[in-house]
Parts: structure tokens; sequence; C-alpha cells
């Protein structure tokens, strides 16, 4: 049997031919270009989309990557303050009750409006009982608070200096609060020239009482309507 012979390339003519494919190309229309270079054109052209396509995803990735890791950092932080509230949930529960025994402890020595009367007397008899004149001894403007009410007394009261001092310390241990402001001691205009061993003090004592239910009701309504309050 006869061998079928293979025909030949010839690499320089191939050659040659490609080389022809890409000389004298329009590039104002790429429409006349022989096949080859169109068909590389499209390649490059589709390359530079999927490219271009790919690097708009990947910063759009990039940017929402960048969110996320803001708020794990911002998440993690929140874990941290929440865990710090927990472990010390206990403690700060028991200071919560310390604090509210401590806030009726000293709701306990403020009087009531009905034992106001009876504080004021006490008031006057501590002066009087460590052998003070009273000379002035008026109460002032009720003063209310949100949940408590104030009450000024403006006094005048004369005497040696050692019992002042032991007036001040009584109205200090007395079962309520009561407070000596605004304290001023001088000699009395008549023993100004000679010292008789007498001095005047005048202060301003204040006391405070709770507020009852229907006060308690109107502040809390005057906070919510200032205006309806002051009319």
């Amino acid at each position: 049997m006869a061998k079928t012979k293979t025909p030949k390339i010839d690499m320089a003519q191939l050659q040659e031919q490609l080389q022809r494919q890409f000389t004298n190309l329009d590039t104002k229309d790429p429409s006349l270009w022989p096949i080859l270079p169109r068909i590389l054109l499209c390649l490059f052209i589709a390359a530079a989309v999927a490219v271009a396509l790919w690097y708009v995803k990947l910063t759009d990735y990039q940017a929402e990557l960048e969110a996320e890791r803001a708020k794990e950092l911002s998440l993690r932080e929140d874990y941290k303050k929440k865990l710090q509230k927990a472990v010390s949930l206990d403690l700060l529960k028991k200071q919560r009750e310390q604090v509210q025994q401590y806030v009726l402890q000293m709701e306990k020595q403020l009087p009531s409006k009905a034992e106001m009367s009876a504080l004021l007397s006490d008031i006057n008899q501590a002066g009087l009982g460590r052998s003070l004149q009273f000379e002035l001894f008026k109460p002032g403007q009720v003063v209310v608070r949100e949940y408590y009410a104030e009450l000024p007394i403006s006094i005048r009261v004369t005497g040696r200096y050692h019992d002042m001092g032991a007036f001040a310390s009584d109205v200090a241990h007395l079962s309520r609060i009561v407070t000596l402001n605004d304290v001023a001691i001088s000699v009395p205009a008549k023993d100004k020239e000679k010292f008789a061993g007498s001095l005047v003090l005048d202060a301003t004592a204040r006391t405070f009482r709770y507020l009852d239910n229907e006060e308690v009701q109107a502040q809390r309504a005057a906070a919510k309507d200032p205006k309806g309050a002051k009319k």
C-alpha cells in the first residue's frame, strides 16, 4: 500500500499571511479588518469590560467589608459594656437597695404638714431651754420642691455665746431635719459702748417636710404643663 504524504506547513508563508492581516488597518472602521484582528479586538474589549466590572464589584465589596468591620468593632464595644454591667449587676442592685434605704431613712426625718407646728414649737423650746430670748421668730413662705417642701424661718435671739452654741447643737440633734443658715452674731446696739456679755444671733432656720399625695400630683402636673401652672 502506498503511504499518504502529510502536507507540509510553510511556517514562513503562514507568518507572512498573519503579518499582512495586521498591516494597513483602518482604525476608524474596524469592521473592514481581517478576521484575526477583529477576533483579537473583540477578545481585548471583552477582557477590558470584564476587568472593569470586576474592579467596580470588588470596590463595592471592599466598602461593604469596611462597613462590616466597623460594625463588628461597635458590637464588640457594646458587648464589653453590657458584659461589665452584667458582671456588676449584683453590686449595682445592692447599691440601689442601700440608696433606697437611705432615702427612706431621710424621708422619715421629714415631718408631714400636720407635724410642722410641733416642729416649730420644738425649735422655740430649744432656744428657751438655753436661756435665749427670742426677739424674732417668723416663718416665711413655703417653697415647694419636686418631692419636698422647704420652710424658712427668720429668727433673732439674744443671749450668751456658749448658750447660742448649745442651741445650735440642740437644733442639729432634733428628730427632724433643721438647718441654720446665714448665721450672724453681733453685739446689741445698747451694749456697744460697754459689752455686757449678751450677743444677738440672726439666722435663717430651714426645715423641710415631705409632700402629701395631692401636692405630689400637683407638682407632677405643673412639671408636665409649666404654662398652665403659671396661670
